[in-house]
């Protein structure tokens, strides 16, 4: 056996292992709890309250619960184990397919692994910076357009983000995640139901994105960074409008059956 041949096996073994198993299903737990926190405060936006509905907003809130600091530990560990099955899956995965549909797979799997390392490592900066915040949508955006190219940069970023929106909502209405599931691990009486529930929270995650992308593509095609939105704010520009609070709430109930479909995930993903 060639040393290229011991280091392949060596990180299919490491994909395949117990702990590797445990530390993906722990990243889905936490991709959970993230939605579902974030579900609650977007809820109070739609209700009329001032709270910060994005990524900062959720580790907040749960920095300032009484295990705040070891629970986004956990957090980030969760993710950094999810990041590491995922990225394993680009590397040995998907050997059950072959051709253009592994290749596929496996770039999508590295896509997803370099996300969760960020948000992995985004957690623990937040934690060890005790909670201080970075830029804001519009800065990030506004230096992003200063540089040569940049502005069809941040619109061609926003186009992806629409198209990667699109595609998660089309998913989420031909039921395709649940081909993520272990059936024989799912109870009978479980798996319509959850089916369902993943099915809206698909749904309601890709307009959620969607929402995001559509503002950087505003941003790009009127030069303007102030038009760039994070989620917090794509979220308060939704609830200003008339019927705002209705789609927002509509939206609500999407992260809330995310959280839930990934607590699913946890349980009797395919891993």
């Amino acid at each position: 056996m060639t040393t290229t041949d011991s280091a392949e096996q060596t990180a299919r073994d490491v994909h395949d292992s117990r702990a590797v198993e445990v530390l993906a299903r722990l990243g889905l737990a936490s991709r959970g709890l993230v939605w579902l926190v974030l579900g609650f405060l977007a809820g109070s936006l739609a209700l009329g309250g001032s709270a910060q509905a994005d990524q900062g907003g959720v580790l907040r809130a749960l920095k300032d619960t009484a295990f705040g600091g070891p629970l986004l530990a956990v957090l980030g560990i969760g993710f950094a184990g999810y990041a590491l099955w995922l990225l394993l899956s680009a590397a040995v995965g998907h050997r059950d397919e072959d051709g253009k549909k592994r290749v596929l797979h496996r770039l999508t799997s590295l896509g997803k692994g370099l996300v969760y390392a960020a948000l992995s490592f985004s957690t623990f900066a937040f934690l060890l910076r005790d909670g201080s915040g970075g830029g804001s949508a519009q800065s990030r955006t506004a230096e992003a357009m200063s540089y040569p190219g940049g502005r069809l940069a941040v619109g061609v970023a926003g186009l992806v983000v629409v198209g990667i929106g699109v595609y998660i909502a089309v998913k989420g209405l031909r039921r395709k995640h649940s081909e993520s599931l272990e059936d024989y691990r799912v109870p009978s009486a479980l798996r319509r139901p959850a089916i369902l529930v993943g099915a809206v929270g698909y749904i309601g995650r890709g307009l959620t994105l969607g929402l995001v992308g559509a503002f950087l593509v505003q941003a790009a095609a009127t030069f303007d960074p102030d038009d760039a939105k994070g989620l917090d704010a794509a979220l308060q520009a939704v609830a200003g409008q008339p019927y705002g609070r209705v789609l927002l709430g509509l939206m609500v109930i999407g992260m809330l059956a995310y959280a839930v479909w990934s607590f699913v995930e946890a349980a009797y993903r395919e891993i």
